[in-house]
Parts: structure tokens; sequence; C-alpha cells
């Protein structure tokens, strides 16, 4: 089967389209065809060799956690699925053409093979972030970074539970973050007064990494209401950094529901093709994202 994988840590330019022996499905695992694979941050962090507690990684390794696709095998102790079912889950080496999922679930009704790659470990990150900052129903959260995939699904999680969300984001993206229920800003000079013009603020997320902790923090008035996603320095600020991921197949569950009743929708912003997931990542690392990338097998 085709793999993209890298021997070594570095660049984009790491990346390689191999062939590699397939996978198979071991003990409470599935195998699926994929159809597509779900680009996110911790797939370059990984590739550039970020220490990453919750992903250690052995040269040489595969690239993706994300994916969907068409079960082909089910391994033992496995029920509820059956091969030919339409899933999305999270697993490994998922830029190939065969992966093993170890968290699934069905693919809801109406989801294309793309979408649905663009939703686990994003899900999982929203619901995290939201739950361990600690916003409430008619409290107010602030988004730096709110375009991408783990945004957009974190103003229409925030939206479903009756919380008011200030995003921020580039020009480009005011609409868009407008049209996913959100009060809309954009970054650069200027941006706090911006964001104190609508509004005092109870909890904030950098999901960025772009260098506003203090700002956070500021507008906030604590910092134990503040997480990041993207600024490993954020333990200096005091602000806590969530890099570990809860219960994946309790996410999926929530992603499902969420979807089935029209309350989430990430749009995919750009699919590429497995030979070109240097690319992918490159654009990824650029930011400016609005909703999801995916590999397309």
């Amino acid at each position: 089967m085709k793999k993209v994988s890298f021997a070594e840590f570095g660049g984009p330019d790491v990346l390689r389209l191999t062939d590699a022996e397939e996978p198979h499905a071991g003990p409470g695992r599935i195998r699926i065809a994929v159809r597509a694979a779900g680009v996110n941050p911790v797939d370059w962090r990984i590739r550039e060799g970020q220490k990453l507690g919750a992903h250690p990684t052995e040269l040489p390794s595969g690239v993706g956690l994300d994916a969907a696709g068409v079960v082909d095998e089910v391994g033992e102790g496995v029920d509820g699925v059956e091969i030919g079912d339409h899933v999305f889950g999270e697993g490994s080496s998922t830029y190939a053409e065969f992966a093993v999922l170890s968290a699934w679930a069905r693919m809801p009704e109406g989801l294309t093979f793309e979408e649905a790659a663009g939703y686990p470990s994003v899900v999982e990150t929203a619901l995290r972030v939201v739950r361990e900052v600690g916003v409430q129903p008619g409290q107010t959260l602030l988004v730096s970074g709110a375009s991408g995939g783990v945004g957009s699904a974190v103003l229409q999680i925030a939206r479903d539970r009756g919380i008011r969300v200030i995003g921020t984001a580039g020009a480009a993206n005011q609409d868009y973050l407008r049209g996913l229920g959100a009060l809309a800003t954009t970054y650069g000079e200027g941006w706090v007064e911006r964001v104190r013009r609508l509004g005092p603020v109870d909890a904030a997320l950098d999901l960025a990494g772009s260098g506003v902790l203090r700002e956070l923090v500021e507008l906030v008035g604590d910092p134990r209401k503040v997480v990041s996603i993207a600024d490993l320095g954020a333990p200096e600020s005091g602000v806590r950094f969530s890099g570990v991921a809860g219960s994946v197949p309790d996410a999926l569950a929530a992603a499902a529901d969420l979807i089935s009743r029209g309350r989430l929708h990430i749009p995919v912003e750009k699919a590429y093709p497995l030979a070109e997931a240097a690319a992918a990542h490159v654009d990824s690392q650029a930011g400016h994202t609005r909703g999801r990338r995916v590999i397309v097998v």
C-alpha cells in the first residue's frame, strides 16, 4: 500500500510517499480502507520533532491521527461494527491507503468522507478545552484564532450550550465567524481594545499560539481562566497548556450527535492527494485556515 512517512525530523520536505506493508486490526481495533485523513497541527509538530508527551515518536514514522473510510477488518473483541461500515475516527499513520483505528463512530447521514475526516481530533480538542476553561452558559468566551478547525468547533459547541463567543481571526474570515454565531474582530494592532468594546470576557482560549497570552490574561483577569493548545510556554504565564486527549469515543459520539442535529458543520477548505502531504503541512503551518484541510486517498 501507499503511505506517507518520514525517516528524520524536519520540515515538510522530509515527508515521503512510500510503499509499506498493510497494517492489520489487532484486538479492540478495526482497519479501514482510508478515503480521507484529517490534517492537524499535531501532525507537523510531531514531524518537526517537538516533544509532545502524548505522542512519542519512533523513526521511521507514519503521519496522521484522523481518518474516515470503509471498515475492512474487525479485530478480536470488537462488536457494533461490521465490514463495509462507513466510519470516522482516530488511529495512527492515517495518511495511507489503509489504517488501524483505536476509536471510531459511524459517519452521520449525509456526511462525505472528506468532511468526516476533519472532525475527530478537532471535536475532541474543542470539547476538552471548553470544559477545562470552565466557561458556563450565559458567560462570554474569547477565542483567539477562531477560524480554524478547533475554533470552528468551539464556536458551534459554545453556541449550542448558550455561551456567548467573541472570536478573533483575519479580515477575510470575519463573516465566516459571524456565520458561526460569534462576535468577530480582527487580530493585529489594537485588537485588545476592539475586544473590550464587544463586552467583558469571562474566559479565553489560545488556539493559534500567536504570542497573545499576556493580553488574554489581562482581558480575563485570571490566568486560570485561559487555556492554550498552541503555546508550549503557556505554563510560564500561569496558563494551562492542554495537550492530552480525553475520551475520543465520547468525543466522536458527541460530534455525531451535534452533526445529526445540524448544530455542527466544519467546512473543508482544501483537499490534497497523498502525494501532496508536504503541501498540506506547509499550508497548515501558515495558518489562516477557514475550517479544515484533509488528505484524500
